[in-house]
């Protein structure tokens, strides 16, 4: 029985894919293909239909499933491609009903199976016992977003935010840990949003916080993206208090200058991201960040790029993740006078310098640390602060003490210094 995933965009269709393909083999699909699609810019929409193309040049025989953000805005454009046989909403893609039964190519609008996400209010929490080997898991502890930044299509693929009650997620970590996972990653589409929606309130801090209480044996945790203006007291005890949380935070910056956020419809200044950057490294002094950051966006000046590049050096960023700006249609930032092409490329290419000179300056101070380290493939591992690090004769899942040595093209080279777990 043969059940593919092909995945582009976030770390929560990672974790989807391989809910996908468990339900999918659970449910005796054979020779399918599920393409778990990303909306967030055309260049991954562009992506998407490329790889479904090439999927069936490689498998001609085989059945194409369509689904993630890009089909769920765009099902009736997906659907109109030869080469898929079926587009799956983001809604319908979860559930283990759909795939029983699943039948292709039979009844008029049988091609697409997508309901309005929109109407979508809770989400269920799905165990996956491993991924990256037995090294790192994700769990998904949202899904969605209240939020209209004016650039973003995603809210429309991915419906409102909904949370996994703070039981369930603690289960699922319980039953990761036990089963020898060395890092659980948390992650969802806006996971700073988590909580309201959910009996008493609880808060991502909260969560948190139950999770490395309940889970001892849990020996590292991680959080993904975070909306720094969301984050609660309890997240920031948790970074003072707990050596277990990881010292490193990918934030939703998007731009360093203020007139631009605004106009994005963001909830931060620049000046709360500084602040926040600087709270979280005076309570743990170890602390990195890595951000998001559009390059171009409409209406953006040599002056107001000027701020973006100034913040990665006023916030230390070690970590970026640059995007020129992508026209959604259908988004209020699709109507504004709009930044030249070439001119928002120049740009993001001039913030991916800056970021690769940081992360280099970063990791030349690493030389002759110690770090705790976990090998997620042979030789090749992540310190806490996820900086990628080579030690040769190390297996997937062991965490290591280690020092660095060297650094290579590919991040630090580092020696163990003795096995603690």
């Amino acid at each position: 029985m043969s059940v593919e995933t092909l995945t582009f965009g976030c770390r929560l269709n990672t974790f989807e894919s391989e809910v996908m393909k468990d339900q999918a083999k659970q449910a005796g699909l054979d020779d399918v293909i599920i393409v778990n699609s990303c909306a967030v810019t055309q260049e991954a929409v562009r992506q998407t239909r490329q790889g479904i193309r090439k999927a069936r040049r490689e498998n001609p025989n085989a059945k194409i499933i369509v689904t993630g953000c890009a089909a769920q805005t765009d099902a009736e454009g997906f659907a109109q491609m030869g080469e898929v046989d079926l587009v799956m909403g983001n809604a319908e893609k979860m559930k283990a009903e759909t795939y029983q039964g699943l039948k292709f190519g039979i009844g008029g609008n049988s091609k697409i199976l997508v309901d309005d996400i929109m109407s979508v209010k809770e989400t269920a929490g799905h165990l996956i016992e491993g991924m990256d080997g037995r090294a790192r898991a994700f769990v998904q502890v949202q899904n969605g977003c209240d939020h209209r930044c004016t650039f973003c299509i995603i809210p429309y693929g991915r419906g409102p935010s909904r949370s996994v009650p703070m039981g369930v997620v603690v289960d699922q970590i319980k039953k990761l840990a036990d089963n020898g996972v060395g890092e659980v990653v948390l992650t969802g589409v806006d996971i700073t949003s988590y909580g309201p929606d959910l009996p008493g309130k609880p808060t991502l801090g909260k969560l948190t916080q139950q999770i490395l209480t309940h889970v001892p044996q849990l020996k590292r945790l991680r959080i993904s993206s975070i909306d720094s203006i969301e984050a609660d007291e309890a997240l920031m005890e948790a970074l003072r208090s707990e050596q277990r949380l990881m010292p490193h935070l990918h934030l939703s910056l998007q731009s360093g200058d203020n007139m631009i956020l605004k106009r994005m419809k963001r909830r931060h200044l620049r000046e709360d991201t500084i602040n926040f950057v600087n709270e979280a490294r005076a309570l743990r002094p170890d602390m990195v960040f890595g951000a998001d950051i559009i390059a171009g966006f409409p209406t953006e000046t040599d002056e107001m790029f000027a701020n973006s590049m100034k913040i990665i050096e006023e916030c230390d960023l070690t970590y970026l993740h640059v995007f020129p700006y992508s026209i959604r249609p259908g988004t209020p930032a699709a109507k504004m006078p709009q930044v030249d092409k070439a001119i928002a490329k120049a740009r993001a290419k001039k913030l991916r310098v800056a970021g690769e000179k940081q992360h280099e300056a970063f990791l030349a101070r690493q030389m002759g640390e110690t770090h705790s380290v976990l090998i997620e493939r042979d030789g090749i591992g992540r310190t806490e602060q996820f900086a990628p690090i080579m030690i040769e004769g190390t297996e997937p899942g062991q965490i290591l003490q280690a020092i660095v040595t060297g650094v290579g093209e590919h991040g630090l080279i580092g020696a163990p210094i003795e096995q603690v777990a």
